[in-house]
């Protein structure tokens, strides 16, 4: 008796998946362009979801009259006499934490995978990120004319109007750069909720080992030479002189400097971060 048995059938190969991307280069232009529309799309999630907008308007009411009553007659005498030392001080602090939104937009919208979606479209890896930080320059310029008007609201009359405005310019151009390392940590942290804790952590220590609030030489020792190299306490300085003489100072050249440093550090941290996802 003769078995027939059935012959192995032969091994297809799978097909081969081209993963050469499309696009292997995108002129600066281009991501310029597409910076722009990601720009774009985050004004418009301002405009749908106006609530994560409160932070920007409201937070420059409360903060100003609260610490405006809590440190003004002891610092200062009256509320009036500490105008000058808390305006400029709590324009830095409040628009450096409207950029912590940032990191946790982007920190969710990976979680959510619509970055995933970006990352499948032929744009700059850049793209979104700086597309963010645009849209979150918004939220700053809010913030700082909020100060502004509360603060003329509360009887701050500064020598020179207009170098308190061009002060806010600068405070807005500097959070703007320093928003990178927010971002840095919304693509390195998973939880947009660790995000905000781990930026708040951080902007909390900047904001309150500095002159934003008091005088330095009330300040520990050891507080007060930290307060020396925080470059918020520069930022906040060049406001003040701004304001008080209308020209600018060592503190605005330190400031830009170190503004111009973040950016440079962590623009590229956080791209290169984003490529390896």
């Amino acid at each position: 008796m003769t078995v027939l048995t059935e012959a192995p059938a032969p091994a297809v190969p799978a097909p081969r998946i081209e993963r050469v991307p499309t696009v292997v280069h995108i002129g600066i232009g281009a991501a310029l362009r597409q910076s722009l529309t990601m720009a774009k799309r985050g004004m418009l999630t301002f405009r749908h979801s106006p609530q994560l907008l409160y932070d920007a308007v409201l937070l420059p009411i409360i903060g100003p009259l609260l610490f405006g009553s809590v440190f003004g007659t002891a610092i200062a005498g009256s509320m009036h006499a500490y105008l000058p030392t808390l305006i400029p001080g709590v324009l830095v602090q409040i628009v450096l934490t409207s950029s912590v939104a940032t990191g946790v937009q982007l920190s969710e919208d990976i979680r959510s995978g619509v970055f995933d979606r970006f990352v499948s479209m032929p744009i700059a890896r850049s793209a979104p990120v700086t597309g963010a930080l645009v849209a979150g320059a918004t939220r700053y310029v809010i913030a700082a004319l909020m100060v502004l008007i509360v603060g003329f609201g509360m009887g701050y009359r500064p020598d020179h109007p207009g170098g308190l405005i061009a002060g806010a310019l600068l405070v807005v151009l500097a959070t703007t750069a320093m928003s990178w390392i927010f971002a840095f940590i919304g693509v390195t942290v998973a939880r947009p909720a660790a995000v905000q804790g781990m930026s708040m952590l951080v902007l909390t220590f900047l904001s309150f080992a500095s002159n934003a609030l008091v005088p330095v030489q009330a300040m520990p020792a050891w507080l007060r030479h930290v307060s020396d190299y925080n470059p918020v306490s520069h930022l906040v300085a060049a406001v003040r002189t701004l304001a008080d003489t209308g020209h600018a100072g060592s503190d605005l050249v330190w400031s830009a400097l170190a503004a111009l440093l973040v950016a440079i550090v962590f623009a590229p941290l956080t791209v290169r971060t984003l490529r390896n996802r």
